[in-house]
Order: C-alpha cells, then structure tokens, then sequence
C-alpha cells in the first residue's frame, strides 16, 4: 500500500467514524474554545489524552482545532487520525469561510480544513453586520456569497458542515433581517447545522429563548447554540436555547474558555439526562462523569472546582446539623439527584455546626459504627466544638475526625508511638543559607529511640526524624508521602501571637487523606498534624501496634 493509499484509507476509516444519534448533539469544544482559557497550553499529547476521555464520555463531535493555522492543531488532526479509534464522538475541524474575492475551491485555508481529515468542518461566519463591514472589510452580499460557496464547497467533498454565527445575538440586535439571512444562506447551501452564538456572553435566558425561537420559525433551519458565560448565565442560556427549540448544544469541560468561560459540557449534559430526560450519552456514561471532570482538569494542570454542579466534591456535601437530621430520614430532603448517577458521592462535613445526625452519618460514611449510644455522639458533638473554638477543622480532615471518632468509640487512641520531646533547629549560615535539623524522642512499645535528620525546612526535618525511626518498627510508613501542605493563621489574635492552623494530605500511593493540626505556631500545628498523619496511615493499613 502506498503512503497515498494509506492516508486515504485512514481518511475513509475516519469520516465513517461512530454511528452518532442525529437527533440530538451534544458538540464539545474543549479542545479549541476551552483552550483558549488563560493559564491553559495543551500540548498535542494534552489533546489526544483529553480527545480520548471525551469520546469515553460520549460526546457526539469533538471540536479538536484550526488546522493550518497552526502546526500543533495540524499535527494533532494527522496523529488522531493514526492514534484514536473513536467509540462515539467524530472529530470536529474548525474554521473560517473563504476570504473576501475569491473561490473556497482555491482558498488554503479551506484547503487545510479537508487535508485534516476530519468528516465535519464548523465554519465560523460573520452573521453581524457591522463586523462584516469594519472587520472583514466586505460587503454584506459578499459575505453571504463566501457562507454559500465554502459551505457548497465542502458538502461536494463529502464533508458535514456545521455553521457558527459568531456574534449572532449581537447581530440580531442591530440587524436581525441580515442575521436570519446569514442563517438561511448557510441552510440552504446544505450546512446540517446553523449555530447562533453569543460571542459577547452578554445575554439572558429570556432573551435567547425569544431570538432562537424567532429565527427557527422564521428560516426552519435546524439552530444550535453555543453561549459563553460572561452573564453567568451560559449554562443556562444553553438549556432556554434547547427548550426554544435548539437542537445542537456547544460547550466545554469544566466550562473552560476565553475570559470567564464557555458553557459547560457537564451541568448541560446532566440537565438534559436527568432533568428533560433526553438520552445524549451512550448507557452507563453519565455514571462517569465526576471522573472524566477530574480526569480532564489534572490534564490541563488545573485543580477540579470543589463547587462545580454535579462533579464539585462539595456538590453533595452537607454541613448544617438540620440538613443532616432531614438526611438521615430521606436523603432526597437536601439533594435534588442521586450523587451516584453522575460518579459522585454524599459527604457530611463536621464542623461546630455539627449536630448528632451529622456525627452519626459521617461515623458511617468512615465506617465507625456509633450504635445507638447517644452519649458517645454527644460527647463527640462537644468535642469537636469545643475544638473549632481551639482552630481545629475537620471539614476537610476526614482523616483527624475518624481519629477522634475511635477515641471516643472504641475508648483510647491507637498507640503506634508516643512523643517524649522533639526540637527543630534553624540555623543562619554565613553566606545567608539556613540549616534546618530536628531532634525527635519517641517510644514504639518498650524501646525508646532518639533520632536526628535534616531536611528542607524544620517541618521537614522533624517529618524525616518521625519516619526514620518509625520505618525500623512499622516497615509500611516508607510508602508514606507527604503531598500537599497548607498552612493559615487565624482570626483572633494579633501578628505572630495568632493561632496556626496546618492540613496535611498524605498518601501511600494508593489513597490520599488529610489530617489537620492547630497550635501557637507552625511546628506545633504542623507536629499534630503529622502524628495524626502516620497514626491513620498505620490504622488504614491494618497494622497492629508494637507492645
């Protein structure tokens, strides 16, 4: 097979792609849009890996760049075609209709859109009227003209053409007899799909579901939506677009965008799925999605929103003692889905607001069984009001709390090791270097041990002394790492006299939990919370202590 015949035969593999439902699209740009949020540099690898998690997730078009206008989306397009086998999605090229004065058949941009492969082309086209004139520098019959041709254009090349109209709701405004006609030429020139776009973000539901319902009528081309989120409205703004009749809906994972955002890929599709019972995804997908979020932002080395809908790990969390009480008869009181049907999972959060069904369910969220001892519950209650009062927070110290939580159940702590004394020393060299070493003392059973470390700022140092010594009795701790420290002075007290408060995450390479410890400086909080760090770590592990 020559190298022709193979791309061709790639290229014919490709445009037969998946068999997607044409009733309803759910198009995700991640990969072009999404990208273009500050702080985000997909690299081509970020693009193929995200392409897959996007497809797994059921998508029916993934949007994957503007090839040739840049070699990264240009190689991307060449290697997914080798590389991906795509299960439900088809890949998307993205871009622009010819230029003003000349032929689709003999622009090279248009050229590049069919050389990428992909079996669908969104063409983004000017649908306002004054950006025609000041930024395209045209006419307003020109520009129709360069819709038809490049739309014609690609359908005789076999491939599905969808249409944005960029700034379409801007255009409507000032013109909307010009704006329904970028829609009808682009419709009758055979584009699947004409989507009005709210470029600007300035929109509100009740405005679009007017404008889209008006131009379906008025043209009967069949309208998608693609809407940003400068309003804070573009998820909703998406759904008022679907119920006006929209039938293609544009968005990106995690809302990622230009400026404040796109809409996004994930509250859209849940709504749809749970709320107008629409099936967008294949069966089981939705079950996912929570992973797929997460999968997406470590991908793009951005942390996962904690309060993003639906996937955030504070969307099912329950904090006040009232919404726990109602929780503990029917959780379907303060939750509006089943946290499961989108990969998610209830959690309670302790804090002084904390009542006894709060405690109760937690206890059974760690799997600490409380029985029906009122009086355990209420001590717990208690004390950990009374240690919020001292800067404890055991909201995010799943780790602390069920600590605690067998102090009182099962009557003493677990004893791994005991603290005798420890010192941490940081010394000033001459040429403006520190030192840092730490001595600590501890017994594991019957012996007594004293070890010395250094290490990269005190913390560190006392840390390294810590599992140095505990290594020789309890072989598990060398697995142990510490990855994410934090570190707050609180409210109440004045300068360096304020209480700190310190949350450790540590994990064993399997799971993470995090512990959390206060005091009146930082080596103190962070002590406690690197005791708490290594005694759950040995409990999680199952290990026994050493007598």
């Amino acid at each position: 097979m020559t190298t022709n015949e193979a791309h061709e035969a790639a290229e014919e593999s490709l445009l037969a792609g998946p068999r997607v439902d044409d009733s309803f699209h759910v198009f995700d740009t991640t990969l072009r849009d999404g990208a273009q949020r500050e702080g985000i540099n997909l690299t081509v690898a970020d693009k193929l890996t995200i392409a897959r998690h996007l497809d797994e997730f059921g998508v029916g078009f993934i949007e994957g760049g503007w090839p040739g206008a840049n070699p990264r989306d240009t190689e991307f397009f060449a290697r997914a075609q080798q590389e991906i086998r795509f299960k439900n999605a088809q890949l998307v090229a993205f871009g622009a209709t010819r230029r003003a004065g000349g032929r689709a058949a003999e622009d090279p941009q248009v050229r590049a859109l069919l050389e990428s492969g992909a079996p669908v082309v969104t063409l983004v086209a000017k649908s306002h009227d004054r950006h025609v004139e000041l930024a395209l520098r045209t006419t307003l019959d020109e520009n129709l003209e360069m819709v038809r041709d490049t739309v014609s254009h690609l359908r005789e090349q076999g491939r599905r053409v969808f249409v944005d109209c960029e700034h379409f709701f801007d255009g409507y405004k000032a013109n909307p007899a010009y704006a329904k006609a970028v829609v009808r030429a682009a419709g009758e020139a055979g584009a699947d799909v004409v989507i009005l776009c709210d470029t600007n973000g300035g929109m509100l539901p009740a405005q679009i579901h007017a404008v889209v319902a008006t131009v379906l009528a008025d043209t009967g081309v069949r309208l998608g939506i693609h809407a940003q989120d400068d309003t804070g409205c573009a998820v909703a703004n998406t759904l008022a677009a679907v119920d006006a009749g929209a039938t293609h809906v544009q968005c990106t994972a995690n809302g990622y965008g230009e400026r404040v955002g796109n809409a996004n890929l994930f509250p859209v599709v849940a709504a749809l799925e749970l709320k107008y019972g629409k099936r967008v995804l294949p069966r089981g997908a939705l079950a996912e999605m929570t992973r797929i979020s997460h999968a997406i932002a470590e991908v793009v080395n951005l942390a996962p929103s904690t309060h993003q809908p639906y996937v955030g790990v504070s969307a099912f969390a329950h904090k006040a003692g009232l919404h726990a009480s109602a929780i503990k008869v029917d959780p379907d009181l303060y939750q509006h889905i089943d946290p499961g049907l989108v990969g998610n999972h209830i959690r309670m959060l302790v804090s002084d607001m904390a009542g006894r069904a709060s405690i109760e369910l937690k206890g059974k969220e760690l799997g600490v069984d409380l029985g029906d001892d009122r009086e355990v519950v209420a001590r717990v209650v208690e004390r950990v009001k009374a240690r919020e009062l001292e800067g404890y927070t055991y909201e995010a110290a799943d780790a602390s709390f069920e600590l605690l939580l067998r102090d009182e159940v099962e009557g003493g702590p677990r004893d791994y090791f005991r603290i005798e004394s420890y010192q941490a020393i940081v010394e000033t060299l001459k040429d403006g270097t520190h030192a840092n070493g730490a001595t600590v003392k501890f017994w594991v059973g019957q012996e007594r041990l004293i070890v010395t470390a250094e290490g990269n700022g005190p913390v560190n140092a006392i840390d390294s002394a810590l599992l140095q010594g505990l290594e020789r009795f309890y072989p598990q701790v060398a697995k142990f790492e510490l990855v994410d420290y934090k570190v707050r002075t609180l409210e109440g007290n004045h300068g360096t006299a304020s209480t700190t408060r310190v949350l450790i995450t540590t994990t064993d390479g399997t799971a993470e939990w995090t512990t959390v410890g206060a005091g009146a400086n930082v080596i103190a909080a962070s002590w406690e919370a690197l005791q708490d760090a290594y005694t759950y770590g040995l409990l999680r592990a199952g290990i026994q202590p050493r007598r």
